[in-house]
């Protein structure tokens, strides 16, 4: 094993892979417990789908697809959560309702230029081959920053997430908040479009916070072992990804799986054992 470990940082591509997965997989996951908490998780597909369609966008106008993405998908972020918060249009019909919408625009501008090329498949399942330096230095520093807005607005963002109305009275601007998560998310979503493909980025939002959640009930302990548990699959999904020659999103989205039921067992097992405990 410490051999194949040896062997996949000797090549570039992958250890550039490695360092911006591990930085999105940390985002995303701080991120998800949030999220998923506040009922909206599926806010990551949903901005998956904007960015493939801003991403076919790109690919029509010959332009740098970062570049493009980035301002369309914060832009259906901020407009998810205007919708969200001064609609009858709630929560999953407001992503079902942009993210079907930007997939539909999407197929339409690639079926009238370029076609389902192999940019695009990319685009759609990830590929750690498609990671260009440029893309690279602009993912550290985009994900440094994401992280650094975190941190410095994790009490406020702790509490907009556990009660949105008693922030309000206690005189925190929820509105600002709730926009900083939407925009902290877009951030990281179109990030990790590269390397885990546009259908199962949001899985690095949802599955980590979850597979946390069932053994910890703290919010700073979920938040913490989230990252972890984020980075430690992402980087096994590599491992596996390069011995068995599978795709690395699928291999990442894979070994989730597998966490999260062993954390679900962890968690039955600790429950029957404290009812055990209880009825002696």
């Amino acid at each position: 094993m410490f051999d194949i470990i040896l062997e996949i940082f000797s090549f570039p591509f992958l250890v550039r892979a490695i360092i911006v997965g591990g930085l999105v997989s940390i985002c995303a996951a701080l991120l998800g417990v949030s999220l998923v908490l506040k009922r909206y998780s599926m806010i990551g597909n949903g901005l998956s789908n904007v960015g493939f369609g801003s991403l076919a966008l790109a690919t029509a106008l010959n332009m740098a697809p970062l570049m493009v993405s980035i301002p369309i998908v914060i832009v259906a972020a901020f407009l998810l959560l205007r919708l969200s918060e001064t609609s009858k249009i709630k929560g999953d019909a407001a992503v079902a309702l942009i993210s079907t919408g930007a997939l539909a625009i999407g197929i339409i501008i690639i079926s009238q230029t370029t076609g389902m090329n192999t940019d695009v498949c990319n685009y759609l399942f990830g590929s750690i081959l498609a990671m260009s330096m440029a893309d690279v230095y602009l993912s550290i520093i985009l994900s440094i920053v994401v992280l650094i807005l975190f941190i410095l607005f994790y009490h406020k963002l702790f509490a907009i997430t556990f009660d949105e109305t008693f922030a309000k009275t206690a005189g925190i601007n929820t509105g600002l908040y709730n926009m900083i998560i939407a925009l902290l998310t877009a951030l990281t979503i179109v990030l990790g479009m590269r390397l885990m493909g546009v259908m199962l980025i949001s899985s690095l939002i949802i599955f980590p916070a979850l597979s946390s959640m069932r053994v910890l009930k703290k919010f700073k302990s979920v938040t913490v072992c989230s990252a972890i548990i984020s980075v430690i699959c992402f980087f096994v999904g590599i491992v596996v990804s390069y011995v068995y020659d599978t795709p690395t999103g699928a291999s990442v989205v894979l070994v989730n799986i597998i966490v999260f039921a062993l954390f679900w067992l962890i968690a039955i097992f600790s429950n029957s054992a404290l009812l055990n405990k209880l009825r002696k």
